[in-house]
């Protein structure tokens, strides 16, 4: 049995955390975020507490208070409690609680803890080689820029104390049975309400079931043993989703044409154009298609993380 406090509580990615850690081992969740929900609610061993980023006295008598064994940092996340625009006042809202919550954590005597990053703080390459966590980092996004600044707080706060085992999860943009957001991003086009594909549908994505990361979570929080587990952890299905694969998840749930195809040298062309009048969709739009690196290698490399969970979901089996 561990205390948990699970900040992000309520959103999407922060529910499935904390209805996940509630099944395993009579843990006791501390949940919190800016606003409430029910999906948890009255749940046994789950404490609501209303708090965010500019509510450092509140985490401050939480970890004084409840002798909180991990912490798990869901928010400020995509998905979660972030839209899809990332601005650069979401980065000063995130850098609000990297200043202080890592440390104040390792401080109170945690014993373990866990950040949510994302995978696009990796330069996509052009080779086929799957992206290890040692790769190449790319910053040119919001939300790389705000992700890559809480692993660099988290870092320093888990190297400062060598009792502490700490985990930055870099994640591949989520999906689930109900959510579908990140998928319909590569082959849905708003504008004329329906399916594109270029080529044949071959090409692929690498996604994250949610219920993949809940799972590796719930591992690393009963498994993770000592200083060895520590670092940064690659979270993605086991393989990519290809453009025809998300097409058929999206008839499966909602009736659409036939996918027209689209050019690709127009796209680029129209992307190259975006870029040049300052729209700055791809500095802030989290969903953004670069063409630029839309058919580059985004294959996460697993492995370390596979030592820990199985990474059984996928896009035909997730719930």
């Amino acid at each position: 049995m561990a205390k948990i406090l699970v900040t992000g509580a309520c959103g999407l990615m922060g529910e499935k955390v904390c209805s996940g850690l509630l099944k395993r081992d009579n843990n006791e969740i501390i949940g919190t975020d800016t606003k409430s929900s029910t999906y948890n609610e009255g749940k046994e061993r789950y404490t609501f507490v209303a708090a965010g980023p500019r509510d450092r006295a509140v985490f401050e008598e939480l970890f004084k208070n409840e002798k909180i064994d991990i912490l798990v940092h869901c928010a400020c996340t995509a998905d979660n409690d972030l839209k899809d625009i990332i601005t650069e006042d979401d980065i000063k809202e995130s850098g609000i609680y990297d200043d202080y919550l890592y440390t104040l954590a390792v401080s109170s005597g945690v014993k373990k803890a866990i950040i949510i990053s994302t995978s696009q703080v990796y330069d996509f390459p052009k080779s086929r080689e799957p992206i290890r966590e040692t790769d190449k980092l790319k910053l040119d996004s919001n939300y790389a820029k705000l992700k890559r600044k809480a692993e660099e707080k988290f870092g320093e706060a888990i190297k400062a104390n060598p009792e502490v085992i700490g985990a930055a999860l870099r994640v591949a943009p989520i999906y689930t049975s109900d959510f579908s957001d990140n998928l319909l991003a590569k082959i849905y086009d708003p504008e004329t309400d329906g399916l594109f594909v270029y080529y044949s549908g071959d090409y692929g994505f690498q996604f994250c079931c949610l219920h993949n990361l809940v799972e590796f979570i719930m591992c690393y929080v009963k498994y993770a043993e000592d200083r060895t587990y520590s670092g940064l952890y690659n979270i993605a299905d086991n393989n990519i989703c290809s453009a025809r694969e998300i097409i058929s998840y999206a008839r499966a749930r909602k009736t659409y044409g036939p996918a027209l195809q689209r050019n690709v040298s127009k796209d680029k062309m129209r992307n190259l154009i975006g870029r040049l009048t300052s729209r700055g969709d791809q500095k802030t739009n989290y969903r953004y298609n670069d063409m630029d690196i839309f058919f580059n290698n985004n294959v996460l490399d697993g492995t370390r993380a596979k030592k820990l969970c199985n990474f059984k979901w996928n896009i035909e089996n997730t719930k």
